[in-house]
């Protein structure tokens, strides 16, 4: 049987903030099996984005355990958990995140060579995700030539060059239009036919409807999995 890909339990999560702490998540248990294509959804400041930063291990929880690719994050120190995203973590930013000094294919194959490889293997891998996503003929352009669902499946490529176990994405169609929120979806949905599992946070219930299972959540809790 194959294990899940994540596996969160009891997870506990504060802010100091100037007036009084904020309780981000209050007892979260989720598992992502591999496969999955999960929508996370809510109100805003429910708890969806920290969630998905303490699944990549860029937030480290108070209390719980989370166990990511068989790993548990609880345990792991700043190097092992950047190594660990280099290996089975892709995401996908909100605000992209892109580098407009480099083309499109050195933004591709930048997670590449961070994780070791030569630049003729990271250039190889770099080709593949741009034909991937419909992008190869734009390969030498900067990012800022690139129109918002260009830059958005460019920051697909990259958050897949690296062939992650889990690809988390944030809000991935926020700042698209509706023919570009309906391509992206397709997107999505051919990578989690690939095999891809997936995890999102969106407040767009087209998007939601698109993923194989919705998840809510509240004041940090999730309140239902249907």
């Amino acid at each position: 049987m194959t294990p899940p890909v994540l596996t969160a339990v009891a997870v506990r999560k504060t802010f100091d903030a100037d007036t009084a702490p904020v309780r981000a998540l209050r007892g979260v248990d989720l598992t992502i099996e591999a496969g999955e294509f999960v929508a996370l959804m809510g109100p805003s400041g429910s708890g969806k984005s920290t969630f998905l930063n303490v699944a990549a291990g860029l937030e480290r929880v108070d209390d719980g355990s989370v166990v990511l690719a068989g790993h548990d994050l609880t345990v792991l120190d700043d190097d092992d958990l950047a190594r660990l995203r280099r290996r089975h973590v892709g995401i996908v930013f909100q605000t992209f995140n892109l580098l407009d000094r480099m083309t499109a294919l050195e933004n591709v194959a930048l997670p590449v060579l961070a994780a070791g490889a030569s630049r003729q293997a990271a250039t190889v891998v770099a080709h593949a995700q741009l034909d991937l996503l419909g992008l190869l003929d734009r390969s030498d352009a900067s990012p800022a030539a690139l129109s918002g669902g260009q830059r958005q499946r460019l920051a697909i490529a990259r958050a897949l060059a690296n062939e992650p176990t889990l690809l988390l994405a944030d809000e991935p169609t926020g700042s698209l239009d509706s023919e570009g929120e309906d391509e992206m979806l397709e997107r999505f949905v051919r990578l989690n036919q690939r095999g891809q599992t997936i995890l999102l946070v969106t407040h767009s219930p087209a998007v939601a409807a698109s993923a194989g299972r919705l998840v809510h959540f509240h004041d940090g809790r999730v309140v239902d999995t249907p």
